[in-house]
């Protein structure tokens, strides 16, 4: 072999031995350091690090927060009652050597581990509740309950942290749902005849006091009306008594010759008169009258 080409070789071989003897943990990860598969190091700090060829390993985890979404699961409430309850939960690898002594480093088993003690947890938490409390009433109790129980076993189980659990949807089993809905919309439907009966009830009361209204306003026009024609009436007598009075003859005169015009104006050629009847008396003698 010529020089030139061992010396090739052993660069490569140097090459290859320093590929293994360096590796880097970034910001985001996490990372133990084996030997023959045994955790000899743990928790390793982000950077440049060196280890022996062929005879250690490197397994990286994702350090950040990551996120398990659990399976629908059915619980019983406190009265028996179903409910179909869907969660999530938030957490993130505190303790390395023990995630990967339980998970082998797979974030889907870890995931599946901790989403069968969620659902675990959510179980006799709901199951001591009733349906208002799970639903509104104390549900945030019952998360922060379930995340302080799986912190209790998790972290030196699995050596993960649980920061935070929550509910996305709480909904009834389809067979409860349609009969739930039934009784709602007949509730709703009862609220809506009492809300019609009372409007037509204030309504009716409404027009009763406008008819009321209209009725004493009229009585009250035509009383005001009668008042003034009254007074209309007395104020015309009057006049025609003091007219009366200035000059009585020829008062008397004035109405004789009305009743003539209309007599005559009937058409009637046939009158039945005493001989001294008074009707006639200004066309027998103009001065009757003085």
């Amino acid at each position: 072999m010529s020089r030139s080409n061992l010396l090739g070789t052993l660069l490569f071989l140097g090459f290859i031995v320093l590929s293994n003897s360096v590796y880097v943990i970034s910001e985001t990860q996490r990372g133990v350091l084996l030997k023959f598969g045994e955790v000899v190091k743990s928790d390793l700090e982000p950077g440049l690090h060196f280890k022996t060829p062929f005879v250690n390993s490197v397994r990286k985890f994702d350090g950040r927060i990551l996120t398990v979404d659990s399976t629908p699961e059915r619980f019983f409430t406190q009265e028996q009652k179903q409910l179909i309850v869907d969660s999530y939960a938030k957490f993130r690898v505190v303790d390395t050597a023990k995630y990967y002594t339980a998970t082998s480093g797979e974030e889907f088993r870890a995931a599946a581990l901790l989403s069968q003690r969620i659902n675990d947890d959510l179980r006799n938490q709901v199951a001591g509740r009733t349906v208002q409390e799970v639903v509104s009433g104390e549900r945030d109790q019952l998360m922060e309950a379930v995340k302080a129980r799986l912190n209790e076993t998790v972290l030196a189980e699995l050596g993960i942290e649980v920061i935070d659990v929550r509910v996305k949807k709480i909904d009834l089993p389809n067979e409860v749902s349609q009969s739930v809905y039934r009784r709602m919309n007949a509730e709703r439907e009862k609220e809506a005849r009492e809300l019609r009966s009372e409007g037509k009830e204030i309504a009716e009361g409404m027009r009763a006091e406008a008819d009321r209204k209209v009725t004493v306003i009229e009585a009250e026009a035509v009383r005001d009306a009668e008042i003034i024609r009254g007074d209309g009436d007395a104020t015309a007598t009057r006049i025609y008594a003091d007219s009366f009075n200035r000059d009585p003859e020829f008062y008397a005169f004035t109405r004789s010759l009305n009743a003539y015009q209309q007599t005559f104006s009937t058409g009637s050629d046939i009158m039945l008169l005493q001989p001294d009847s008074q009707f006639f008396q200004y066309l027998r003698d103009p001065k009757a009258g003085k």
